[in-house]
């Protein structure tokens, strides 16, 4: 006896023009396959073709999926029907700061064994940490405006002087690049502690004694990571560096 499995079948109407393909279609076909669905792939080749479709269905948006006589809906609406919610665009997350930190481990680790021959040295830790201040300053220069203005929910210096927060991406990253280097200390570890004092205070103000729910703008303006420890531990990071950079030149 052969066993009958019946084909699970769906069809998606999506945009596919000369100038645009619509990547909420492709990824709503990606996820109808990997659910084991066969696919009836229908494009919607021109705005035309896209507004009737709307206009039949009372749709404001494609793509559309259907599952036999059922409308199931755009891409979020089949995430929800195959129980996989999509967060909120608002959701608070670590993510950012987890793929940073690992990203900085594994340089400094790269940078170890390239230069030692080894995964690991007394150096190490430097490189990692100054690693980390590179990159989440090149995360805040990729748009200043943005993270000058989240910088002024929380940090204090930044809510009495302004410009401070388009200063501070700079500061961040050039103090990084001059650890990493090992060069220029006395210039690099005093700017860092500054800087990361001024910080540790502030996250530890706004976050532990006045109770705020801030998002945190460590790794720019866009940013959904929320104010708490992480934040207070890139500074931390900060002031440790520089305070032990400080301790090799004296």
């Amino acid at each position: 006896m052969t066993k009958n499995t019946a084909i699970k079948t769906a069809t998606l109407y999506r945009m596919v023009m000369s100038d645009h393909m619509c990547p909420y279609g492709l990824k709503s076909k990606d996820l109808l396959e990997r659910q084991g669905f066969e696919v009836d792939d229908r494009h919607l080749t021109s705005r035309d073709e896209v507004d009737a479709f709307k206009a039949k269905h009372n749709v404001k948006t494609t793509p559309q999926t259907f599952i036999g006589e059922d409308r199931i809906g755009g891409f979020d609406d089949l995430g929800e029907y195959f129980g996989k919610t999509t967060k909120s665009k608002e959701a608070k997350t670590y993510k950012p700061v987890i793929a940073l930190f690992t990203v900085a481990a594994l340089l400094a680790i790269a940078v170890t064994w390239l230069t030692n021959g080894t995964m690991f040295v007394g150096r190490t830790l430097e490189w990692f940490i100054s690693v980390s201040m590179v990159l989440l300053g090149l995360q805040k220069l990729q748009d200043v405006e943005r993270f000058a203005t989240m910088f002024l929910n929380y940090d204090l210096l930044a809510q009495r002087w302004v410009r401070y927060g388009y200063v501070y991406p700079f500061v961040e990253t050039g103090a990084g690049l001059l650890m990493m280097a090992g060069v220029l200390s006395w210039l690099s570890a005093p700017a860092a502690l500054v800087v990361a004092s001024i910080g540790a205070v502030s996250v530890f103000k706004a976050v532990y004694i006045d109770k705020r729910e801030l998002k945190c703008a460590c790794v720019g303006g866009d940013s959904k990571v929320p104010l708490g420890f992480v934040s207070l531990t890139e500074n931390v990071m900060m002031m440790g560096m520089a305070i032990w950079m400080l301790t090799k030149i004296w």
